[in-house]
């Protein structure tokens, strides 16, 4: 609600406008008012106030007393009903003859008496907070999915496994074959624990809920390497973002083939080649523009020391072209896999 002084400025703003030839509509838009109120405001010897929100109003002539209320909260609440919602409730009573009032009116009865909660005998459903890994170094979190490659003919798939290390963005394990299976999976982690050295170090693998991730041979398997499994929540496809990204980055290549392999042979080659470009030539957006080789392998500082050099020398030989500092050449310090406040944070890293 606007005070009294500002009414008060914005009708003098108003009026000098007016006087200088201006029109009441665009006068009134550049105070954000509209005409109607400005009239409603000037009316009368002094400034008019809105007396709207203290105004007293009628009682709804339709309004339920609360004699009505409590007869609606006795039936709702009898053991008939109790495990019932009002979109049953009432249908049933019509069924019965009976009318008491519409479903939203009985809805807001339970919520003014703080009985709008779970009338079912089954479990209320509970929301499920996405899995939330932070790392602040390498092999602390991998993320891993499978991609299907196109084949040598229409419906017919080799299926790409991929394990790529949060922190750094480094692919650390990659295979093909013709299928999914669990089988498959515990080869691909092992190779790639071997390709670490980190066997027995503590680490988090996180994943969607395909059934090659969540087979009981796999979970076994991860559960004697020292591995805690991770999973993303059920059908929420951006809970395993780093590996998505990674098949985008991938099926988006100019190079891509997007007519399939012919062989087994073939796309094992090919993914051999991308994940040999991804580590070492691709420059990742999300560590600064350096490789996940750099970044996997502690180069990322030295090479981001020296554009910061670059930089520096470059606003100073022009200093007029740079308006501000020069660009931020840093990377992150922590990556987390969900959003993730400074604050959650501090409470994660105490716990640890």
């Amino acid at each position: 609600m606007i005070s009294a002084p500002d009414r008060k400025k914005a009708i003098e703003l108003i009026n000098i406008a007016i006087d200088s030839g201006a029109r009441l509509e665009p006068a009134c838009d550049e105070v954000g008012i509209t005409p109607r109120t400005y009239q409603r405001w000037t009316k009368g010897p002094e400034i008019a106030y809105d007396k709207r929100p203290t105004a007293k109003r009628p009682t709804p002539k339709n309004k339920l007393s609360e004699v009505e209320k409590t007869d609606i909260l006795k039936v709702i609440n009898n053991k008939d009903y109790a495990d019932l919602t009002p979109n049953k409730i009432v249908p049933l009573l019509a069924d019965k003859g009976t009318y008491l009032a519409s479903e939203s009116t009985i809805y807001r009865i339970l919520r003014e008496m703080n009985q709008n909660t779970h009338r079912l005998k089954s479990k209320e459903a509970v929301r499920r907070e996405p899995a939330t890994h932070v790392a602040t170094d390498t092999n602390q979190v991998w993320t891993w999915d499978i991609t299907w490659l196109n084949g040598p003919a229409k419906g017919t798939y080799f299926k790409l496994y991929l394990v790529i290390d949060m922190f750094s963005r480094f692919i650390v394990g990659s295979e093909v074959w013709e299928t999914e299976n669990a089988a498959y999976s515990e080869i691909l982690i092992k190779r790639a624990l071997l390709s670490q050295n980190i066997g027995g170090k503590p680490l988090i693998l996180h994943s969607d809920n395909g059934s090659p991730m969540k087979a009981a041979t796999f979970l076994a398997t991860l559960e004697r390497l020292g591995v805690q499994s991770s999973f993303s929540r059920p059908r929420v496809s951006n809970d395993n973002p780093y590996s998505e990204a990674l098949f985008k980055t991938m099926k988006y290549l100019p190079a891509y083939p997007k007519k399939g392999f012919a062989t087994l042979e073939e796309a094992r080659k090919w993914a051999n080649q991308f994940v040999s470009w991804y580590n070492k030539e691709h420059l990742h957006s999300g560590i600064s523009y350096i490789t996940p080789y750099q970044r996997h392998h502690g180069l990322g500082e030295k090479i981001l020391e020296n554009r910061r050099h670059v930089y520096a020398q470059a606003k100073l030989k022009h200093p007029e072209r740079w308006s501000r500092e020069i660009r931020n050449w840093s990377l992150p310090e922590y990556v987390s896999l969900n959003p993730i406040k400074d604050e959650e944070l501090v409470q994660i890293n105490k716990a640890e």
